[in-house]
This record gives structure tokens, sequence and C-alpha cells, in this order.
């Protein structure tokens, strides 16, 4: 098994848990004399199951992801430099946002709003930090279809 497709199989793990946690909840409680849509017990040997096999795979993904190199990073370290620089996108995005935005003035003698930062320069590094976010996500889409899960 690909290591992309572990974490779709890991995704679709989650959304059946989720979807179990709900069945097992919505079937809890009955009316006296009534039976459940769904037996509880049932329904909770499924989930067992399912988490059983999610710690398995989430297990495999993490080995591999801290073992398996693409250009001198574990597939580890590029998530977190990923992850790192979406942080910060989304910092200088807000920035950019904010001192862009024009305060609209009834009068001229209203207190006159200027940004305090240089929001061209901004623009430019928003750009060139959203090109490289999506090189490192290609590179990590490209390495997970080509590596086996350990």
């Amino acid at each position: 098994m690909k290591l992309a497709e572990a974490l779709q199989a890991r995704s679709d793990l989650n959304t059946k848990i989720s979807q179990l946690r709900v069945r097992i909840t919505n079937n809890a409680l009955v009316q006296e004399g009534e039976t459940p849509a769904e037996k509880p017990d049932e329904l909770i040997k499924q989930l067992n199951a399912c988490i059983a096999e999610l710690e398995e795979l989430i297990a495999r993904i993490n080995l591999t992801n801290s073992t398996v190199k693409a250009e001198k990073k574990t597939i580890t370290e590029w998530i977190a430099a990923r992850d790192a620089l979406t942080l910060k996108l989304s910092i200088y995005r807000d920035l950019v946002n904010e001192a862009s935005s024009l305060s609209m003035r009834a009068r001229g003698m209203e207190i006159k709003i200027k940004s305090t930062v240089n929001v061209a320069k901004l623009q430019k590094e928003v750009d060139a930090m959203s090109k490289e976010l999506r090189l490192i996500d290609n590179r990590i889409q490209e390495t997970n279809w080509k590596t086996e899960l350990k």
C-alpha cells in the first residue's frame, strides 16, 4: 500500500468512527418496551475494530513519515515546514488585508488612518510564500504516492 493510500484510508476510518459515534449515541436510549434501530453492542464492536485499525495505520504512517526522505528531509520534516509556513502565511495575509483596507471618511476633518507597513512589499512576500507552500505540498504529495507504507 502506498503512503497516499494509507492517508486516504485513515481519513475514511476517521469518518466511519465519527459516524459510528453518532449511531451509538442515537441508539443509547429507547422508550421502555421499544427496541433501538441498531444494536449498540454491535456498533461498539465495529467502533473498536475501526479504532484498532486506525491505531495501526497511524503508527505505520508515522513510522514511514519519520524514515522516508525526499530531498534530504524526512516527510515529517516537510510536513512541519508546511505547517509552519501555512501559519506564517496566514498571519501575513491577515496583515496585508488589514493594512490594505481603506477607511471611509464622511468629512475631511475626521481622523486619517494610514498603513504602518509596506503593503506592496508584504504582498510580494505573501506571493513568494504561497508559491513555496505549493511546492512543498507538491513534494509531499509526490513522495506519498511513490512511497510504500512501512
